[in-house]
């Protein structure tokens, strides 16, 4: 059954009215009508009453029906026009009207009305509906920053909602369908962007997606996430419209960069870092088998770093590698890869040096004399010039004949081989390197065994008096291995030092001299004999090894004052407080200090006279051609008068011949160790007590 309705009918006399409420009370009984017939009247009633529809005459008696235009908004209106009447406006609908009818008996519009009236009705409720519905859309999609937008097709029109324009920092309805979108689109992006709008409207997807940037009112580049689908076709199918979102994502892009940054690159100097460089490097090598072009890795490293870490402080340690790293970007190819390794090591990669290896040798080549002429040019570190010199050791690739982490060991390989030519060197991988690598590693297993099953031992060389009486012994760590007999000192301490095997060393080593001297101390003949141990920088900067000298005395019975432990200056590079205090504390229980090949190291007049030192040993290199050259001759008579101003005992060491013993009496040296007084060796060996 129809809905009840409340209708107004206006029209110029109140008679006029008759026909249509006489055809409305039969076709809908239940419905309320009330007649107007001027507008005075009209408004009157609209303000007083709420209708469901209007029927309103098109002229009235003291007006038209546009003169109640306003009190008419928001209400389903018809306009009636009498036969043979023209519509005062040429486009009804645009001045709020809902629709008209025209009153002409013959075309029965009295039969009709009421189905019209109601149609009014249903429609601008269904209008209503959408409207509130659209409303709520738009409040929704701005909640969540998303616009619209719709594309004719047919015409290459282009409109967007108002968000899209608050979006771009555009003004509601700024932006209009004459906008060149290409010109607005990154230039990065735009073939990207036509290629995915093509395929969906070729329908090969089933909807288009794509996030690309727009230049915004400003300037700026904005991040737009849009997604679209194709809403209306013709009958042969082909795309006439396209209705989508934007939604911008630039916080979330920029917040993606910045885990990206975090996860890639070196916080310090903003470079790609190891986990990136890998990456890198594995996709190198996919691409050098395709290309058949060969690559190179240059492994960087800065010598002496740590010295300026340790100096001057670790900022401006990160003050050098921050410029470091701009002048290695600076001096490579856009394609190529400048990364830090870590610490003061850098990687670059090199790609596409040539099908020969005689090209890709020599380009490599270039550009490690590059970056040796940039980086080893003067830097400002706050206010300071400071000057630093690299090493650079080279490894080639091509295709996957090496993995990246073989790759990566040949290129640290060379450059440790640039290392032991005194740095500021480049140095290309061979594979002589490799298996020098490998003997090492084997080594240091046999080191291990050894250090287990008690292989290391000492051997002691005599320290003799200007007479050449034994003074007492200095213990020197001796290595009898299973198959290659007695290893050389310089292969396995170097190595123990590496390995941080010394430490294991270095106790065995004095808890064997301990027992040796409390032997000694049971014979009248051998109770004067002090015994000189060596202490590696590594071994005595550990926090317990006060401790572990006492502890080692205490469990031998040794008696401390017999004991001289040997530093070389290389100790007093850094933390020059706690080793002083160290020194102190061991001083308290009797032990002495010797500074071992003094005059080789980096020792400060400073330091040295606040350590509490007992002697200085005169590096064999001075002492080996003090009769030949007479710079070696003016260093030592200048230790000895240092030793004597500061009331040191003085030692020579590497004593060959007899001549370099008289020329060091006769310039006041008073004690002497070296193959003229016997070899280093087990006890009973040449003068030593057995």
């Amino acid at each position: 059954m129809p809905e009840p309705l409340h209708l107004l009918l206006i029209e110029s006399e109140s008679s006029y009215a008759r026909p249509e409420a006489q055809a409305l009370a039969a076709q809908r009984p239940a419905w309320q009508i009330e007649v107007a017939d001027s507008v005075a009247r009209a408004r009157e009633l609209l303000a007083s009453r709420s209708f469901d529809v209007v029927l309103v005459r098109q002229r009235l008696r003291d007006g038209s029906a546009l003169d109640l235009a306003d009190a008419l908004s928001g209400k389903p209106v018809i306009l009636a026009v009498a036969e043979g009447e023209t519509l005062l406006s040429a486009d009804v609908m645009e001045q709020g009207f809902s629709d008209y009818l025209v009153k002409d008996e013959r075309l029965g519009y009295l039969q009709f009305l009421g189905a019209r009236l109601e149609a009014a009705r249903t429609g601008f409720q269904r209008q209503r509906r959408l409207r509130h519905d659209a409303e709520r859309f738009e409040f929704a999609l701005a909640g969540a920053d998303v616009g619209l937008w719709d594309r004719d097709l047919v015409n290459n029109r282009v409109f967007v909602s108002a968000q899209v324009d608050a979006m771009l920092g555009f003004s509601a309805g700024e932006i209009d369908h004459t906008v060149r979108w290409k010109d607005a689109t990154h230039p990065d992006d735009w073939e990207r962007v036509q290629t995915m709008v093509r395929a969906h409207l070729r329908g090969e997807t089933p909807m288009y997606e794509c996030e690309y940037r727009i230049r915004h009112k400003q300037g700026h580049w904005v991040w737009l996430h849009s997604r679209a689908k194709v809403v209306e076709r013709d009958a042969a199918g082909a795309p006439l419209r396209l209705t989508g979102t934007f939604m911008d994502i630039t916080e979330r892009k920029l917040a993606e960069a910045e885990i990206e940054r975090l996860a890639f690159y070196d916080p310090l100097t903003h470079l790609p870092n190891r986990r990136l460089l890998m990456d890198r490097m594995t996709q190198a090598l996919a691409v050098s088998v395709r290309s058949q072009h060969h690559g190179a890795l240059l492994f960087i490293d800065l010598d002496n770093f740590k010295d300026l870490n340790d100096t001057q402080g670790h900022d401006m340690g990160d003050q050098l590698l921050r410029q470091v790293a701009n002048r290695l970007v600076a001096c490579i190819r856009e394609g190529d890869t400048a990364a830090r390794f870590g610490g003061d090591e850098f990687i670059v990669m090199l790609e596409n040096l040539g099908t020969t290896l005689e090209d890709a040798v020599a380009q490599a080549e270039v550009v490690a004399r590059k970056l040796m002429t940039s980086l080893c040019q003067p830097y400002e570190l706050s206010g300071r010039v400071h000057h630093t010199t690299l090493s650079i050791g080279i490894a080639l690739f091509s295709g996957h004949a090496q993995s990246v982490d073989e790759l990566l060991k040949r290129a640290d390989l060379a450059m440790y081989k640039a290392k032991a030519a005194g740095g500021h060197a480049v140095r290309f991988f061979d594979p002589g390197m490799q298996a020098a690598v490998a003997a090492r590693a084997a080594l240091e297993i046999d080191l291990r065994h050894g250090l287990q099953n008690q292989a290391l031992f000492p051997h002691y060389q005599p320290v003799v008096d200007a007479q050449g009486r034994l003074m007492g012994v200095e213990a020197l760590a001796r290595w009898q291995h299973p198959q290659r007999g007695m290893v050389s000192p310089a292969e396995f301490i170097a190595l123990a030092e590496r390995t941080g095997l010394i430490l294991e060393l270095g106790l065995q080593i004095l808890r064997s001299a301990c027992q040796q001297l409390v032997a000694w101390a049971a014979r009248p003949e051998t109770a004067r004999l002090t015994m000189s141990v060596n202490v590696s920088a590594y071994q005595f900067r550990q926090p317990d090894f006060v401790a572990q000298v006492l502890a080692v005395i205490e469990e031998t019975g040794a008696n401390p004052y017999r004991i001289k432990l040997e530093l070389t200056e290389s100790l007093l590079l850094s933390d020059v407080e706690d080793i002083i205090a160290r020194m102190y504390e061991l001083k308290a229980f009797g032990l002495d200090f010797s500074l071992d090949d003094f005059g080789t190291g980096y020792s400060s007049l400073s330091y040295l006279k606040r350590l509490p030192l007992d002697q200085l040993k005169i590096d064999q290199s001075f002492v080996r051609d003090v009769l030949t050259d007479p710079n070696d001759a003016a260093i030592v008579r200048t230790i000895l008068a240092l030793a004597q101003s500061m009331d040191l005992q003085a030692v020579a060491e590497g004593v060959e011949t007899e001549g370099q013993r008289q020329f060091l009496l006769d310039n006041g040296c008073t004690v002497f160790q070296g193959y003229l007084f016997g070899r280093p060796g087990p006890l009973g060996h040449t003068i030593l007590p057995a």
